[in-house]
C-alpha cells in the first residue's frame, strides 16, 4: 500500500474501517465493567475509579500510543508486530528477534480466547429472559459455523461488517447516553484523581487493573490491520468509536451507581440498563458485533502466520487466497487449530466470567514487545533521545502495571494462555535457530568456475538429455555463487544435460508487497539466473511467476523456448521444463552439541509434517524432481575402525 493510499479518506473506507478494525476493542463494554465489579457489592469508589481508569487507559494506551504514535511506524503501509520487526531487523542488535517472537506468539494466543469471550458475553444476555438457558452449545455452534466459512473467504460477509459495527456503536452510544442523562454525576470520573485513588487507596484496587486492561486489548489488533484500511481512516473513525465506547462505559457507571450496595449476581450491567423491549434486539446486535470481532482476530491470525513463514519464524504451511482481495488469505491448518482451541476454551471455562480471568495476560506481553521495537524504531528515525526515554518510561510504567495486575489472573486461567504462548514462542524460536544453524554450513562455490563445464555438458551428445530447460532453486544471495550441492547434482550425482540451465533465487524483502525480478544471462541463451524480490506478505507462486518471466523474455527475443528436438522443433512446439528441488534431511554423519541436536531434530520433525518444498514454492506442476540431500552440519571427527587380518 502506497503512502498516498494509506492517507486516502473516503466514506466507503471509513465504513470498512469500522467493520475491520474495531471488532475486539468495540465489544469490550460487554464484559469490562462486569469484570471490574465482580461478585462484590457495588461500591461507588470502585465504579468511579474503574471508569476513570478506563478513560485514561483508552486515552494514554489506545489513543496516544497506538492511534497517534505507533500508526506512524508503517512498513510501506502495513502494520503489526512482524511488520515493525521487519523495519528494524537489519541492525546489529540481534536480540530484537526476541520481542518479535514473544509478541507474535502472545498475539496468536490471544486469538484463541477472544472469539469465545466475545461470543459468550453476547449470548449470555439471553439469561435476562431465562436464567437457566444453556449458553455453551449455542456459543460452540456459532464458533464452529464461523470457522467453517473461513475457507470461502470473507469478501461477501465483509460487506456487512461495516454497517453491523456502525449499528453496534450507535446502539451502545445511545444506550449509554440515556443513562448518563439520568445520572450525569458519573462524569466526575474524568478526573484522574478517582483512578489514582482506586489504585493506591482502595483495598485490592491495584489488582482491578487486570479487569480495566480488557478495555484496550484490541489496540494491538488495530495496529496489525493498518494495511487494510489506512492510517487516516483509522484515526478519523477512532473519534466516533472512542466517543461511543466512553458513552457506554459512563452510562453503565451511571446505572451501577443507582444500585450501590446490591450484588450483580449473574447480571451484566450492559444488558441490565437496556429497556426490556430492547433486550432481544440488543442481544442480536451484540452477537453480530461479537462475530465481527471474532472474524477480525481469526483473519489477523492468518496474516500473522503468513508473515511468520516469510520471516522464517514458522514452518511452511498451506496458504490459500480464497478471493482477489489484497491481503486476504486463509490458512487451513491454523483455522482448524484455532477452532479446536476456541472450543476447548469454551468447554474449560464455560462462562465468560471465567474467560475474563484468563484474558489479557498474553496481550499485555505483546504490547510490551511492541513498545520495545517501537522505541528502537524511533531511535533509527533519529527521534530525540530524551523524547524516546520519556515515551518509554510512560508506556513501560503503564504496561508493567497492567502486567503485574494481570499476573493475579495466572492461577485463575491466565496460566492457560501463557502456556499456549510459551509453546508458540518455543516453536518460533526453534525454527528460527535451526535455520541459522543450517545456513552456517551451506557451502557455496563460485559459479564462474563451472560455467564452461556446464556449457560443455549442454553440448555433450554422448549423455542423454535430461530436459530442454532445467530449473534449480538456489538460496545463494550473490549472483556469482551457487550451492555446491547444485553443482554436484548437475555434474556428478547423475550428469544432467539440458539445453538451458536456469537458476532461480527468491529474496524475501522487509517490505510487504514488492513483486520484482531481475534476469542475469551468465552465458547467453544457455545459463540464466532469475532473482525474484518478493515482499514478506506475497505468496511465492514460483511456477506462475517463472512462466510470466519466460513469456516476457520470449516477447523481447531474449530467449528461445522452442523444443530442441528436431521432430518437435519443426512443429514449433515448446520445449519441456523441469524443476529440481533439493530436499534436505539430517545426515547420520553429524556430531552436534546436545543443544543443537535438539534444535535440528525439532526442525526436521516440523519440516516433515509441514508443507513440502515444491508446494511451498508454488510448483504445482508434474515436472518436478525431488532430490534427497544429506545435510551435514557437523562432521563426525573420528571413527575408530581397526583393520584385522
Amino acid at each position: 500500500m502506497s503512502k498516498h493510499s494509506i492517507n486516502t479518506v473516503t466514506a466507503a473506507g471509513l465504513l470498512v474501517t469500522l467493520g475491520i478494525i474495531y471488532g475486539d476493542i468495540g465489544t469490550s463494554p460487554l464484559y469490562v465493567l462486569k469484570a471490574i465489579v465482580g461478585k462484590n457489592p457495588i461500591n461507588s469508589d470502585v465504579v468511579l475509579g474503574g471508569i476513570s481508569c478506563i478513560f485514561w487507559t483508552l486515552t494514554i494506551q489506545t489513543t496516544f500510543k497506538y492511534i497517534i504514535l505507533t500508526l506512524k511506524a508503517d512498513n510501506k503501509g502495513e502494520g503489526g508486530i512482524f511488520s515493525l520487526y521487519a523495519l528494524v531487523r537489519r541492525t546489529k542488535l540481534k536480540w530484537l528477534v526476541w520481542p518479535a517472537v514473544i509478541g507474535g506468539s502472545a498475539l496468536l494466543a490471544d486469538g484463541i480466547i477472544t472469539p469465545p469471550i466475545s461470543v459468550s458475553s453476547a449470548i449470555e444476555g439471553l439469561r435476562v429472559l431465562n436464567a437457566n438457558i444453556p449458553t455453551v452449545p449455542i456459543v460452540i455452534s456459532i464458533l464452529t459455523a464461523l470457522f467453517i466459512i473461513q475457507q470461502f473467504g470473507t469478501k461477501f460477509v465483509g460487506k456487512f461488517f461495516g454497517p453491523i459495527m456502525l449499528v453496534w456503536f450507535s446502539t451502545i452510544g445511545i444506550l449509554g447516553l440515556s443513562e448518563l442523562l439520568v445520572n450525569p454525576s458519573v462524569l466526575k470520573a474524568l478526573n484522574p484523581y478517582y483512578a489514582i485513588s482506586l489504585i493506591t487507596q482502595y483495598h485490592g484496587g491495584f489488582w482491578l487493573l487486570g479487569a480495566v486492561f480488557l478495555c484496550t486489548t484490541g489496540a494491538e489488533a488495530l495496529y496489525s490491520d493498518l494495511g487494510h484500511c489506512g492510517r487516516k481512516n483509522i484515526r478519523i473513525t477512532w473519534g466516533l468509536v472512542k466517543t461511543c465506547l466512553l458513552l457506554n462505559y459512563f452510562g453503565q457507571g451511571a446505572y451501577l451507581l443507582t444500585k450501590e450496595g446490591s450484588l450483580l449476581q449473574e447480571q451484566n450491567p450492559f444488558y441490565a440498563m437496556m429497556p426490556s423491549w430492547f433486550v432481544i434486539p440488543g442481544i442480536i446486535i451484540a452477537t453480530a458485533a461479537a462475530i465481527v470481532a471474532s472474524q477480525a482476530l481469526i483473519s489477523g491470525s492468518f496474516t500473522l502466520i503468513n508473515e511468520a513463514i516469510r520471516l522464517n519464524f514458522w514452518p511452511k504451511v498451506r496458504v490459500v487466497y480464497p478471493t482477489d482481495l489484497r491481503g486476504q488469505l486463509y490458512v487451513p491448518s491454523v483455522n482448524w487449530l484455532l477452532l479446536i482451541g476456541c472450543i476447548g476454551i469454551v468447554l474449560f471455562f464455560r462462562e465468560s466470567s471465567g474467560m475474563e480471568a484468563a484474558y489479557g495476560l498474553a496481550i499485555i506481553i505483546t504490547m510490551l514487545s511492541t513498545t520495545t521495537l517501537l522505541s528502537y524504531y524511533l531511535y533509527l528515525k533519529r527521534t530525540n533521545v530524551i523524547w524516546i526515554f520519556l515515551l518509554l518510561l510512560l508506556f513501560v510504567t503503564v504496561e508493567a502495571s497492567f502486567l503485574v495486575a494481570n499476573l493475579n489472573k495466572f492461577p485463575h486461567g491466565g496460566w492457560l494462555t501463557l502456556l499456549i504462548a510459551s509453546g508458540l514462542v518455543f516453536l518460533m524460536w526453534a525454527w528460527y535457530q535451526a535455520r541459522k544453524i543450517r545456513n552456517r554450513f551451506v557451502e557455496f562455490v563460485k559459479l564462474k568456475d563451472y560455467l564452461n563445464l556446464l556449457r560443455d555438458l549442454s553440448h555433450d551428445f554422448s549423455i542423454p538429455k535430461y530436459a530442454t530447460h532445467l530449473i534449480y532453486l538456489t538460496s545463494a544471495n550473490m549472483r556469482d555463487e551457487i550451492e555446491a550441492k547444485v553443482i554436484y547434482s548437475i555434474l556428478q550425482k547423475q550428469p544432467k544435460r539440458a539445453d538451458v540451465y536456469w537458476f532461480v533465487h527468491v529474496d524475501v524483502l522487509d517490505e510487504p508487497y514488492t513483486m520484482e525480478y531481475k534476469v542475469t544471462e551468465l552465458i547467453k541463451s544457455n545459463i540464466i539466473r532469475i532473482d525474484f524480490r518478493l515482499g514478506f506478505r506475497v505468496e511465492p507462486r514460483i511456477n506462475l511467476m517463472f512462466r510470466k518471466v519466460v513469456e516476457d523474455l520470449v516477447r523481447n527475443f531474449e530467449v528461445d523456448i522452442t523444443s530442441r528436438y528436431e521432430s518437435l522443433g519443426r512443429k514449433n512446439l515448446i520445449g519441456d521444463f523441469r524443476f529440481v528441488v533439493m530436499e534436505k534431511f539430517l545426515s547420520y554423519d553429524n556430531e552436534l552439541p546436545f543443544y543443537e541436536k535438539i534444535i535440528m531434530d525439532l526442525y526436521f520433525f516440523f519440516k516433515g509434517i509441514s508443507l513440502s518444498e515444491e508446494r511451498a514454492f508454488g510448483l504445482d506442476t508434474s515436472s518436478v524432481t525431488i532430490e534427497k540431500v544429506p545435510m551435514v552440519v557437523s562432521v563426525v571427527r573420528e571413527v575408530n575402525l581397526k583393520r584385522i587380518k
